[in-house]
């Protein structure tokens, strides 16, 4: 039995307009685009509110290699209303809020289904520049040229198609400009310091950049009862908005003078955080994070050829002796 659609729109293409970026590094132009039906398991949804990802400004930047795709409409932190649905699509609805995922989750395969991690293994093993099932585009200029999608959302246009299993139901109460946070940047990390770390009550915890990831890092941190959450950022202003989020203690790269950031905090904790994240992408911070960190005994290693030759791996037996 055909789906009713209230708006009258549901299999016709919907002209409306979007933010597309037509060769890389260029300021997006506000255009017309045409945006078709959604077909098999794929729905249409109207975005009501979408933010600015780092990685968008990544890709934006891209000239060459797979990757870089023009013309082209970023975006995929995003929430809207499911305007019209495609076949062989029961779990969503017209009306339905719902927020745009770039990670897909078909629901159904071993690794998907698995609390361990969140790679489907049907659909995530690469990144496509088009809908996932054809491999086709949704979108069109006026003139009829292809533009190409991003991360399987594409929310920097009124209108966007998304396949199933990049899209999750959320609550119709919350608040939309909140609730496009959650495409990315704050189930990032939460996930991160709640999923990932596994962060126990009284650990203490050191968070490099209070970006939207890293605040979200300390909320997780937060909500899983850290005793000390450590922020470190060049913006001084940081550690008052951080302070909302759990940011207990702050440091400032510029105020330490001849000691690394590493140092400061092992000072402050005692010998190292037990948890510690980088939330820039920077390889000299990931060092830094990593140097910020507790030395952890793994265990113990009975030397046979000499008896009693016990030693406790360290930093330079085994990398992942820190966290």
């Amino acid at each position: 039995m055909e789906k009713q659609n209230r708006s009258g729109t549901a299999g016709k293409v919907i002209r409306c307009k979007a933010a597309v970026c037509r060769n890389p590094g260029e300021p997006l132009v506000i255009e017309e685009i045409m945006v078709d039906p959604p077909k098999a398991w794929e729905i249409r949804i109207k975005i009501l509110c979408t933010s600015l990802c780092h990685s968008d400004v990544t890709f934006w930047k891209i000239s060459i290699g797979p990757f870089a795709l023009f013309p082209r409409i970023f975006g995929h932190e995003a929430v809207g209303v499911v305007e019209s649905v495609g076949e062989h699509v029961e779990e969503f609805q017209e009306g339905d809020m719902v927020v745009p995922v770039f990670r897909p989750n078909c629901r159904e395969c071993r690794d998907c289904k698995s609390q361990k991690g969140n790679g489907c293994s049907i659909f995530g093993d690469k990144l496509v520049a088009e809908m996932p099932r054809d491999g086709t585009s949704r979108f069109k200029g006026m003139n009829g040229e292809t533009l190409h999608h991003f991360l399987s959302v594409s929310s920097f246009s009124e209108y966007t198609v998304v396949d199933v299993v990049h899209v999750v139901k959320i609550s119709s109460e919350f608040p939309a400009e909140k609730a496009c946070l959650l495409s990315c940047g704050v189930s990032t990390g939460i996930g991160a310091a709640w999923k990932v770390a596994d962060i126990e009550e009284g650990s203490t915890v050191a968070i490099f950049g209070l970006g939207a990831v890293g605040l979200a890092v300390a909320e997780g941190a937060r909500l899983r009862g850290a005793s000390k959450i450590i922020g470190v950022d060049l913006n001084q202003e940081k550690f008052e908005i951080g302070k909302k989020f759990g940011v207990s203690e702050f440091i400032n790269p510029t105020t330490c003078g001849e000691k690394k950031v590493s140092e400061v905090i092992k000072e402050i904790t005692d010998g190292g955080v037990d948890y510690s994240f980088e939330c820039i992408g920077l390889a000299s911070l990931m060092e830094e994070a990593f140097n910020s960190s507790r030395v952890v005994e793994l265990g113990q290693d009975s030397d046979t050829r000499s008896g009693d030759a016990s030693h406790t791996i360290t930093y330079q037996h085994l990398f992942s002796s820190k966290r």
